[in-house]
């Protein structure tokens, strides 16, 4: 995001080690490979080589990263994606593709190709220069030609169609174009400006697909309104804004009608829908629940507006981050983040797999 995430058969361990992954690793890994796309929920560092505004490479941001160096990441360490990822023993972190120094190791594993700020809707990013998804995917065919070149087609075919791919998008879409200018629903209105956004989504699988991969988890919209930023803006001092959650909820419900729709028309595929809205509603319900104290700001300067270039070198820090939802006004902190992974591994990533399959292979 830019200014601007039931227990399905078993629950997979969960490790107390504050800088492992949420669940304690398989002995091998469940995909040989994942790619992220999207905003600032999984940017991990594409828009350091990008001419934009929206950056995370400088302090406060990575402190709990080794050298306490900010990669990019909109967080104080790592991302859900990145816990995800270690739990099912993929890697540890996830590079950007952007980054011209990667390793042949690291694109036979999985890139990120999110950019934060980016949306559905190529207008959010129209003044900010982030890349919006339809190019993050045009990047993916960039991506395949350098990994055929490593590693040859038929090597690349197997790695692609076993891969996990992770989506998350659409809030930035909703505060630039709805909440903040809204340009979108006076011409399209509420309820269609959502339906185009998922047509959206149908065509970036639909792409993705045609190039090969085939396990998606796409997620939804977070409560918006309880993100620190949307509170200030809105001069919701203290309460998450009601009827930005309740949009968010409608337009959950749709897509978690679509993706079954889209699955059936794609031989090969699994579509997972990634309920991020119920996570971060409830740490904000119950933070006592998650060790959480705070959840109404962030944890870097006054916590109600500060993200990206605004959360900067000098700005103040909370002391104790890991009892913070979010980092900035805009982003989970790397425990909100821990805990959203947590939340997926339990209900989501489970799904691409049979019962006897986490049975042999996680216990």
């Amino acid at each position: 995001m830019a200014g601007p995430l039931v227990i399905f058969y078993l629950l997979l361990q969960f490790t107390a080690i504050a800088t492992s992954t949420c669940h304690k690793p398989l002995n091998h890994s469940m995909f040989p490979a994942i790619f992220t796309f999207g905003d600032s929920f999984l940017d991990t560092g594409n828009n350091n080589f990008l001419p934009t505004i929206i950056k995370a490479n400088h302090a406060p941001y990575g402190q709990n990263l080794p050298g306490r160096i900010a990669t990019g990441r909109f967080t104080d360490g790592r991302i859900f994606a990145e816990f995800v990822a270690g739990a099912v023993n993929i890697k540890n972190t996830i590079p950007p593709f952007l980054d011209p120094s990667l390793s042949t190791n690291s694109l036979r594993s999985g890139v990120c190709f999110a950019s934060a700020g980016a949306g559905y809707d190529d207008l959010t990013t129209l003044l900010t220069n982030a890349l919006p998804v339809s190019r993050q995917v045009q990047n993916f065919a960039d991506y395949l030609s350098k990994l055929n070149l490593a590693v040859g087609e038929i090597a690349t075919k197997n790695i692609v169609k076993d891969s996990l791919t992770i989506i998350v998008a659409g809030t930035n879409d909703f505060i630039a174009n709805v909440y903040q200018t809204p340009t979108r629903q006076i011409h399209f209105g509420l309820s269609g400006y959502q339906d185009i956004l998922q047509q959206k989504i149908q065509t970036v699988i639909e792409n993705l697909y045609n190039q090969g991969l085939r396990k998606f988890l796409v997620a939804g919209l977070p409560p918006i309104g309880c993100l620190p930023f949307q509170i200030t803006t809105k001069l919701g001092f203290i309460k998450c804004i009601e009827d930005e959650n309740l949009d968010s909820q409608r337009y959950n419900q749709k897509l978690i009608a679509l993706l079954p729709n889209i699955q059936a028309k794609l031989p090969g595929s699994k579509i997972v829908y990634a309920d991020i809205y119920t996570p971060i509603s409830d740490m904000v319900a119950r933070p006592e629940s998650y060790g959480l104290t705070v959840t109404n700001r962030g944890c870097c300067g006054t916590g109600l507006v500060e993200a990206a270039f605004l959360c900067k070198q000098f700005s103040p820090v909370c002391p104790n981050p890991n009892q913070y939802l979010f980092w900035d006004a805009a982003n989970p902190s790397e425990t909100g983040h821990k805990i959203l992974a947590r939340f997926l591994l339990d209900h989501a990533v489970p799904q691409f797999f049979t019962k006897s399959d986490l049975l042999s292979d996680i216990f």
